[in-house]
This record gives structure tokens, C-alpha cells and sequence, in this order.
């Protein structure tokens, strides 16, 4: 086993958590309303501006109880921030503000 605490946040600065959990139920999940595409909006958001895996990274979870009908739910850590009804038409609205137009805020707390 190998700690590498340090070099990982040396290297980034905010990690993005889209819930992509597909579950057979009456209650809405993210994988049944868009979290794949979802998820694609966020990288090509951070990648468009040179922020992907550079300060920035993206991971897929399950379930962030959030859940709803109307989109995919994320979290940003470490600003321990919580979002439900993301689109990917909305992924831009949503890391800009987090974020910056540029993502020249990514090491900012918001």
C-alpha cells in the first residue's frame, strides 16, 4: 500500500461526484434520467477549458440521495456542495458558478 495523499491534492483541487445509480423501483434514479450524458457534459465542460484531471476530476457514484425526475444529482468536495435536477444543459450554468467562465476559480472556494 501506497499513501499518496499529498501528491493527489497537490495536484487537484475539486473532485466532481455525478451519481449515475440505475435502480428497478418506483422512485426516480439518476441513470434513468440523463446521468450518462450528464456526466459527459461535466468533462467536456472541464475539458473545453483545461481543467479536466489537471485540478479538477470527475467520478461516477451511486447514489447521493438526492434522487428526482427532473435530473442527475452531483457533489462538488471538497466545497461540500449539493445539486439535484442537473442536465447536461445545465452542467454549464452549474460549474460556472462554481467555478469560473474560464475555470479560473477552480482554486477558489467558490
Amino acid at each position: 500500500m501506497k499513501d499518496r495523499t499529498e501528491e493527489h491534492r497537490d495536484r487537484l483541487d475539486a473532485h466532481v461526484f455525478v451519481c449515475t445509480n440505475d435502480r428497478d423501483g418506483e422512485y426516480a434514479s439518476c441513470g434513468a434520467v440523463g446521468a450518462e450524458e450528464t456526466v459527459t457534459a461535466v468533462k467536456d465542460w472541464l475539458r473545453e477549458r483545461d481543467a479536466f484531471w489537471t485540478a479538477v476530476s470527475v467520478s461516477e457514484t451511486s447514489c447521493l440521495g438526492l434522487c428526482s425526475e427532473g435530473g442527475t444529482a452531483i457533489s462538488i468536495q471538497p466545497r461540500n456542495t449539493w445539486y439535484s435536477d442537473v442536465t447536461p444543459e445545465t452542467v454549464p450554468d452549474l460549474l460556472e458558478s462554481e467555478f469560473g467562465p474560464d475555470a479560473d476559480r477552480v482554486r477558489d472556494e467558490g
